[in-house]
């Protein structure tokens, strides 16, 4: 994944990455996690009646020089494009998100980096419910704590893993996927349905996630939630107050 414009230096300056820089499984780590309290995932422009541009390009200035975020070809994208400059092997996965009530297609688009022949799940746009580390596909049937969220892979007969996450005690299904290897252009049509669909979530309310180092910070419509470990606080907004949380709490303008 390249993109003309791309620096890694820009990049690095944007999530405020500053540790040693190695095609290594830390800086893949750290990385991973500095995106992550530093780019929101959003779909601030689907709300505005606009197709999100795959353009590697234009993904690269919207989220490194205009300091925006994305949904998850966006931000996952910009992810792989810093990947394939520190000369990490990576491949794109399409992944079935399973957190609807009927059966999906695969829409969800995911990374599969390879360090010292060890294969690691990345994914930096699954909003709220999202991993917040990489994830060795070896590390089956365990659970796999961070910070205060618990993750479990699985892997069926037939190859595909599935993602879980544990939530009060209740293991949820997240996305299952397997190694098919993914072009770019095969999720050109997932974008559009996300991104113009009625029945996407992306079209039907404002979603804006921010990870922090000790919980999360979730908009979804007018309804603002704070969430840590110990406790979740949540308060439904004014349009005027969408905005300036917005713009408070994730550094981002509204653009309706």
């Amino acid at each position: 994944m390249k993109a003309e414009n791309f620096s890694l230096q820009a990049y690095f300056s944007r999530i405020d990455f500053q540790g040693s820089i190695s095609p290594d499984f830390l800086t893949l780590k750290a990385m991973m996690r500095c995106q992550l309290l530093r780019v929101p995932f959003e779909n601030i422009d689907v709300q505005a009646g606009k197709v999100v541009s795959l353009v590697p390009e234009e993904i690269y200035s919207k989220i490194v020089e205009r300091n925006r975020g994305g949904y998850c070809y966006e931000v996952n994208g910009v992810f792989a494009m810093a990947l394939d400059a520190l000369g990490i092997s990576y491949h794109f996965v399409a992944a079935r998100p399973m957190t609807y009530p009927v059966r999906r297609p695969k829409t969800h688009m995911a990374i599969v980096a390879t360090i010292a022949d060890e294969q690691w799940l990345c994914d930096l746009g699954f909003g709220s419910y999202g991993i917040r580390e990489p994830i060795n596909l070896k590390w089956l049937d365990r659970d796999i704590r961070q910070d205060f969220d618990t993750f479990t892979l699985s892997l069926s007969p037939e190859g595909e893993y599935l993602l879980q996450s544990s939530g009060n005690g209740v293991w949820r299904n997240l996305y299952e996927f397997n190694l098919c290897r993914q072009e770019w252009v095969d999720f050109e049509p997932a974008n559009y349905l996300n991104s113009t669909h009625p029945d996407s979530i992306f079209v039907q309310s404002l979603i804006v996630v921010l990870q922090t180092p000790g919980g999360k910070l979730v908009l979804n419509g007018d309804c603002f939630k704070s969430v840590t470990q110990e406790l979740a606080e949540e308060v439904t907004l004014s349009r005027e107050e969408v905005s300036a949380i917005l713009e408070e709490k994730f550094f981002l303008r509204h653009q309706p």
